[in-house]
């Protein structure tokens, strides 16, 4: 899976940690997958913000823009989080294809309201990780990634709802 301290980091890079070294490995493999799923998702994001169309092109186009920023905005945290525990993070697009559970989209067309209902269930399933990773984070005794996870499972969950929202029917409760 993920390159942790104990697959020989650089002894440059040995960030001194309280946490047991299976703690530190653990925790690190479980970060860097929701941060390969992480710019998974953007992209994903970015990529539907550039290709909707239609009557509610502008709505959707700024939605997606917005998403897309906040999701980037949690990669730096994730990435830095595993760092300050000692382990060794994601170095390349190629590393985060190995790691990521988001499935891509390289369809050359997707219906607006397909796209709003795949990216709600993304981050549905971002959502979940996170909240596996807390436990886990949890078991582990580290409250900084237990904290930082809380705080991104609120803004998955209000992506979530705001993504759900928009794909509704009009006049619908019906998703």
């Amino acid at each position: 899976m993920s390159k942790a301290k104990t697959d020989k980091i650089s002894p440059d890079l040995d960030t001194p940690s309280d946490l047991p070294q299976a703690a530190v490995d653990t925790i690190s493999v479980s970060l860097n997958t929701l941060l390969a799923d992480a710019f998974a998702l953007y992209l994903k994001t970015k990529n539907f913000h550039w290709h909707v169309s239609g009557r509610h092109f502008h709505d959707y186009h700024l939605l997606l823009d917005e998403q897309s920023e906040a999701i980037f905005a949690t990669t730096d945290q994730l990435a830095e989080r595993v760092r300050k525990l000692g382990g060794a993070t994601l170095k390349s697009i190629g590393d985060i294809a190995k790691h990521q559970t988001i499935k891509d989209n390289d369809d050359d067309y997707v219906p607006p309201r397909e796209m709003l209902r795949e990216l709600m269930e993304d981050n549905k399933h971002m959502a979940a990780a996170m909240r596996k990773a807390h436990k886990l984070a949890d078991e582990q005794e580290d409250s900084g990634t237990a904290g930082l996870l809380e705080t991104f499972i609120d803004e998955t969950e209000r992506r979530t709802w705001f993504l759900f929202e928009a794909s509704r029917q009009e006049g619908s409760n019906a998703a």
